[in-house]
């Protein structure tokens, strides 16, 4: 018998990567042999995303392409998206299936078989309401040696006027210290040198269980984590600033595995617009946070999320902002224009801000995230330090981190790849990436 070709593509998040992996290794185990998206598969999965813009479009576009690659496939759709509009997207041309966030890891045994409808007829749909999305399923990335994305948190409990995330992933829900702990010891066997940690609202982790008891908090995992032999570094890869405490932040100064630097959410400088955002803070707290860093890891990368042209920023809120992060001490930002979700209290508000304005706003702050990104890393010029190669190679270069996160160019040799390397950092090149030197001997400059 033939054995059958899966590909999977992926919208969207960290998270949702981990989970496509996941779901790869339960097609694996059923005998399925995993293909390159462009390898002409029988089955193709592919994992959407509602956060990014257009989700409709890209989801058409990823099918279309598959079905070019082998016109007789079989196309399953799961994700966020598959969650939000499993009808809409069932009548997509050549989608066959759609499974929600309570069913896509039981995708293999629910379509058993994988028999199409008949000619004409839209994609079965397994999509069960958001509440009934109350298991937790673990989940980490994998094929890239050096770096995991480890799955401990989903859904959320926050009910941000802009965000559907609540909708598409359900309640928080977390894995137990103890299950995180014995997962990674098995990653570390694999040769596994990074572990990011990954979840919809990560520092809400601890809600365990069909009661969702707060048996245990997102501290009680860093501080067993670090603990772990065999993993040389972890990434805290997105806190919010109101659970990201003074006690997390002090440990990890101290910590032996976990990397001084984070990713913490702001979305508006402005306290106005956070009010409206139903955020749970206020930029003084943000502010403090950010502080706290500084002082007891002068050295730590900070990123920040920005949403732009929310409903009710004025050019006076948006200067606001510009001006908070022109003067806060961080190293780069993520910067997103403002796009209406349904099912949200964001497109309800007054005050809409044009499009050309939204587009304008997220320039200037994406030109201010790369004059923070080079001034950062031009702080660390001439300084010593690790930096763990990873294995894309882009035209003959390939590419690693320092542990604040400063990306290095080196020109490829395989031997490094997925190597830790005690480099001197040189020189910041015109990409906006740091390029280094052998302690000793000049062999890494690009």
């Amino acid at each position: 018998m033939e054995t059958r070709k899966v590909a999977f593509y992926t919208l969207g998040c960290k998270l949702n990567f981990s989970e496509t992996s996941a779901i790869g290794r339960q097609f694996e185990e059923h005998g399925f042999v995993k293909a390159a998206f462009e390898d002409a598969a029988d089955i193709y999965v592919i994992n959407t995303c509602s956060v990014t813009d257009h989700a409709d479009r890209k989801c058409r576009k990823v099918v279309k392409e598959a079905l070019k690659h082998n016109p007789e496939a079989f196309v399953a759709i799961v994700g966020c998206y598959a969650q939000l509009k499993p009808q809409e997207i069932a009548e997509i041309p050549g989608v066959h299936a759609v499974l929600g966030a309570a069913e896509k890891f039981q995708l293999v045994e629910t379509l058993a078989g994988f028999r199409k409808p008949a000619a004409g007829q839209p994609g079965q749909v397994f999509a069960s309401p958001i509440s009934e999305a109350t298991e937790f399923h673990a989940a980490h990335s994998y094929g890239d040696r050096t770096r995991t994305f480890l799955k401990v948190q989903d859904g959320c409990d926050y009910s941000c006027s802009f965000c559907t995330i609540p909708l598409a992933r359900g309640k928080s829900r977390s894995n137990s210290v103890q299950s995180v702990v014995e997962r990674v010891e098995k990653l570390a066997e694999t040769g596994v040198k990074e572990i990011v940690l990954t979840g919809v609202n990560l520092g809400d982790f601890g809600l365990q269980g069909p009661e969702r008891e707060r048996k245990e908090n997102f501290y009680d995992l860093v501080r067993a984590l670090d603990e772990v032999e065999g993993i040389e570094r972890f990434r805290i890869s997105s806190c919010e600033p109101n659970l990201l405490s003074d006690e997390i932040i002090r440990f990890v100064a101290r910590s032996k595995r976990f990397m001084p630097h984070f990713h913490i959410p702001l979305q508006s400088g402005s306290n106005k617009i956070l009010g409206l955002m139903r955020r749970r803070y206020r930029r003084e707290l943000y502010q403090e946070r950010v502080a706290l860093i500084k002082e007891v890891m002068p050295h730590a990368c900070i990123g920040v999320d920005v949403i732009v042209g929310f409903p009710g920023e004025t050019e006076a809120d948006f200067l606001e902002t510009y001006q908070f992060l022109n003067d806060l001490d961080v190293s780069y930002l993520h910067v997103f224009p403002y796009s209406e979700r349904e099912n949200t209290l964001a497109p309800t508000l007054p005050g809409r801000v044009q499009d050309r304005h939204r587009h304008e706003r997220t320039t200037q702050l994406r030109s201010l995230s790369e004059k923070k990104k080079r001034y950062f890393y031009e702080q660390h010029v001439g300084t010593e330090t690790q930096v763990l190669f990873e294995d894309d190679v882009t035209n003959g270069q390939m590419e690693g981190f320092t542990p604040n996160y400063i990306r290095v160019t080196a020109k490829y040799d395989p031997i490094l790849v997925g190597e830790m390397k005690r480099l001197r950092l040189t020189t910041v090149n015109p990409q906006n990436l740091m390029e280094a030197e052998e302690v000793g001997i000049e062999v890494f400059q690009h």
